[in-house]
């Protein structure tokens, strides 16, 4: 039995989604961090056991567990490249996924580990501002991000211990560089393939299409033209209008075609 805590900015689609699966939903009004509060509240008072990708004081295991799992990837990726990257744009919500990658490139690689950068919403930038405040810190929630997945204003205790070691730079991207990143997947240039990304899987992808075209950031990052440049999408069309309307494509289409149509 299950039960997901969902706060009020995840759309009805996801939810439906969730449900389908068997879940017991529970609405909470506010943001995910208050889903959050709530959750450890009702597991306390249930006898549940609390799974959630975030830490805080005396709650640190099971999200340690959590990010353990985003570790597969990275070493899949390891082994689909010719040589390692020299550098890594991931997104990063609360900072567990990132945190992962980059805990665990460190760990493989050492010396030879990549520069990795953790890009974030320009609205819900918690592991920036932590990362200048050099303590995990929560910041005041504003006005609701695409990056629905992302939309978090609380750093993970955990996550922080990780990326203040072995992070190299923290930026945020728009609501508009994250559409664009979504329909660049999808509509790929010759000899590319089309990928969904949902809003929130292709941030990393905004994040490097930023530095890309700023020489400022590029020389920062010692980011020339023999960088290998990976990134993750984490996420799909987990809400199909939503992705119909920033795409103007339909996910299935693109998944499909293995490259989009010109329109």
């Amino acid at each position: 039995r299950c039960a997901i805590l969902v706060h009020a900015g995840v759309s009805p689609a996801r939810v439906a989604a969730i449900a389908g699966l068997g879940a017991e939903i529970i609405r909470v009004d506010g943001t995910y961090d208050d889903s959050v509060e709530e959750a450890a509240r009702l597991s306390a008072a249930r006898g549940w056991t609390l799974v959630s990708d975030t830490s805080w004081p005396g709650y640190e295991r099971i999200p340690g567990l959590v990010m353990q799992g985003y570790v597969a990837m990275v070493d899949e990726a390891l082994a689909a490249m010719p040589a390692p990257p020299t550098h890594v744009f991931v997104q990063a919500g609360v900072g567990g996924l990132a945190a992962a990658v980059a805990g665990h490139l460190a760990e493989r690689l050492g010396a030879r580990r990549p520069t990795l950068v953790v890009v974030e919403p320009d609205r819900a930038a918690c592991v920036l501002e932590t990362a200048r405040a050099g303590r995990p810190v929560r910041i005041a929630a504003g006005a609701p991000t695409v990056m629905a997945m992302l939309e978090c204003y609380e750093t993970s205790l955990v996550a922080w211990r990780i990326l203040a070691r072995a992070a190299d730079a923290f930026m945020t991207v728009s609501e508009e560089d994250a559409v664009a990143a979504m329909n660049r997947l999808a509509r790929p240039e010759a000899g590319d393939m089309a990928v969904v990304a949902g809003e929130s899987g292709g941030a990393g992808l905004a994040g490097l299409l930023r530095v890309a075209g700023d020489a400022g950031a590029r020389q920062a990052l010692g980011c020339g033209a023999e960088a290998r440049i990976l990134v993750f999408n984490t996420e799909g069309a987990t809400d199909t209008a939503r992705y119909r309307d920033l795409v103007g494509l339909d996910p299935a289409l693109v998944a499909g075609a293995g490259s989009a149509p010109d329109q």
